[in-house]
């Protein structure tokens, strides 16, 4: 049976959707539990608020994983008077929700801190979901503070450092950055002034066409 514990306080190790049924136990020892399959032995029984037998779909699995993460959203983005929508948007850019997830950069959590940016707002546990959100909503404060609110700029410095948004004026000319301040203005209902758009032509002969220069 694979067992995920619940432990230290954190409600679940955010690993939920990586099972397609899950079944809610409670210990003996007072513990919460999540498993795959119904447990043969005595040590665990269903929680009285679930009968047994009962199953969480992928789909629900994953919007209860989330509605964990925006639980301790909410009072740390009001704390540091930040809009927790934008928040979401960008956690689920970042990582998809996922607490343990780490970029081939070496970003790490649910707000992808890299290393040094964990360093610099004392997270000490960079998986620890709310460390990790309080540490990302810090350097979003600092960031809108030091671009004057300007959203996409914010979102732009969050994603390539705030010396690339200052060296080039504004949100630079890296394609990655680009989808990422689109991809998250969107999930966050804000859309994208419009910009030029160039046409160019590939060495196969096809056209492709962009919002950045060559």
């Amino acid at each position: 049976m694979s067992t995920v514990r619940l432990l230290g306080g954190i409600s679940l190790l955010w690993a939920l959707s990586a099972h397609a049924d899950i079944i809610q136990y409670q210990g003996l020892d007072g513990r919460r539990y999540f498993a795959n399959t119904v447990p043969a032995t005595s040590t665990v029984q269903p929680l009285p608020t679930l009968r047994q037998g009962t199953r969480l779909t992928r789909a629900s699995a994953r919007e209860n994983q989330q509605a964990r993460v925006m639980s301790l959203v909410y009072p740390l983005a009001q704390q540091y008077d930040i809009d927790a929508d934008l928040v979401r948007a960008i956690i689920a850019v970042e990582s998809n929700f996922d607490a343990w997830a780490v970029s081939v950069a070496g970003a790490q959590g649910l707000m992808q801190l890299m290393p040094e940016t964990a360093t610099r707002y004392q997270v000490r546990q960079a998986f620890d979901p709310r460390a990790n959100i309080e540490g990302g909503i810090r350097y979003l404060k600092d960031l809108w503070q030091r671009f004057g609110g300007d959203v996409p700029r914010v979102l732009a410095a969050y994603n390539a450092g705030e010396g690339a948004v200052e060296r080039f004026g504004g949100i630079p000319p890296y394609p990655e950055t680009r989808r990422y301040v689109d991809r998250v203005l969107a999930l966050y209902g804000v859309a994208t002034p419009s910009s030029k758009i160039y046409r160019y032509q590939t060495v196969r002969g096809s056209i492709l066409f962009t919002d950045i220069p060559r």
